[in-house]
């Protein structure tokens, strides 16, 4: 059975994770993006690999949703970048909200309330990070959703304003990436990616060492490593890991997946030049650039490696663990080697409500519970969501 092509007639039902909502046709599950729950849409069928469900576009909304808005965007339908332009902001912060209950509901076993909470600064011209791809016109763009076709821009109205006017308005080799970067001063930081001879090749083409302000400091570091993405979240989630934290003077914590030591500042300031906070994080980059932030805290050491790597000879039983893990979070492995060291809090900050789920799980087998949970709409008109969770014993 293959469908691949053909129009549906759906009803739209509950959102799921991933940008989509769930129908069924004929005994199977239908995900339909660009639709929402409640809805009558004609829907076309983009991929099926048979089995027990396909995946489709909505191209004709029968019966819309009182939610249902007009997309800021004139390739919304297209681009691949977001998912629920088609929404309105409130909506979409309650769509959220139902998947991280769902996702907390089906993986871990645990009911939740979720609300999904409003950063500053509205749903546009907040996306402060873009990578964009050269299409074989040479024009610069963000690929179709699971597809490789690159949807050419003339803006994007997520991202800082201006930050693209200058890649967008001219010619690239085709293929090649071109990262942008708007840090906390105003500049914007590109650089291009591409392959010559079989090698890749990164090529910075203006700026290169971004500058941004949070946690009561002045952050440099490398422009296309890794920070936050909306201009608000950094300081709003050290202020919230901070205060769950609550680690005590001259107390040992840890700091996995540090990145360039922002929550590894806030933890030092808790513990005091008494106190022992260990930073580990696998890039070098970000390594040197927070060895040189941070030089003023005696009370903070790096170690650089995966963190599954360095945690099986750290030595110590640490008060507070704070990690925030790449998408996949962090996994069985890395949490069983928390829950080891039985540490009186952790604090896990998540951009996937799954990976976020699936590791709950994981500490409450090891005898900690969910304690607290705050989830912030840090990629509006994405389908990406950011959690804060606190677990204790």
């Amino acid at each position: 059975m293959n469908w691949l092509g053909r129009t549906l007639e759906a009803e739209v039902g509950p959102v799921a994770h991933g940008g989509h909502c769930v129908s069924r046709v004929d005994g199977r599950v239908v995900f339909v993006r660009h639709a929402l729950p409640g809805e009558v849409v004609l829907a076309e069928v983009t991929e099926d690999k048979g089995g027990s469900y396909c995946r489709a576009d909505a191209v004709k909304v029968l019966e819309p949703a009182p939610e249902r808005v007009e997309p800021p965007c004139p390739v919304a339908a297209e681009c691949g970048g977001c998912d629920w332009q088609h929404a309105t902001h409130d909506f979409q912060r309650e769509l959220k909200s139902r998947v991280v209950a769902e996702q907390l509901s089906r993986l871990a076993g645990i009911e939740w309330p979720v609300t999904v909470e409003a950063l500053p600064g509205g749903p546009l011209g907040w996306r402060s990070r873009v990578r964009l791809i050269a299409g074989k016109d040479g024009r610069a763009g963000l690929r179709a959703h699971h597809s490789h076709r690159v949807v050419p821009l003339d803006g994007c109205p997520i991202a800082v304003p201006g930050a693209l006017d200058a890649v967008l308005s001219r010619r690239w080799r085709p293929d090649t990436e071109v990262e942008v970067t708007a840090d906390g001063d105003g500049r914007t930081h590109v650089r291009e990616l591409s392959v010559v001879r079989g090698k890749r090749r990164a090529r910075q083409l203006a700026g290169g060492t971004a500058v941004q302000n949070a946690a009561g400091r002045d952050w440099k570091f490398d422009a296309h490593g890794f920070w936050q993405v909306h201009p608000a979240a950094a300081g709003m989630f050290a202020q919230v890991v901070g205060e769950w934290a609550g680690a005590s003077s001259d107390a040992l914590v840890w700091d996995l997946y540090a990145g360039v030591g922002l929550f590894a500042s806030v933890l030092a300031g808790q513990v005091g030049p008494g106190g022992e906070v260990v930073a580990i994080e696998s890039g070098r980059r970000a390594v040197a650039d927070g060895e040189v932030a941070l030089a003023d805290l005696p009370q903070l050491s790096w170690r650089c490696g995966r963190v599954e790597h360095v945690l099986r000879d750290l030595p110590g039983r640490p008060e507070v663990v704070v990690l925030d893990p790449p998408r996949s979070g962090a996994g069985r492995a890395v949490v069983e080697s928390i829950v080891e060291r039985a540490p009186a809090r952790i604090v896990y900050v998540a951009c996937d409500p799954a990976a976020l789920a699936r590791d709950v799980a994981t500490f409450t087998g090891g005898g900690y519970r969910l304690e607290r949970l705050r989830a912030f709409d840090a990629f509006p008109m994405t389908h990406h969501v950011e959690c804060i969770a606190l677990l204790s014993r």
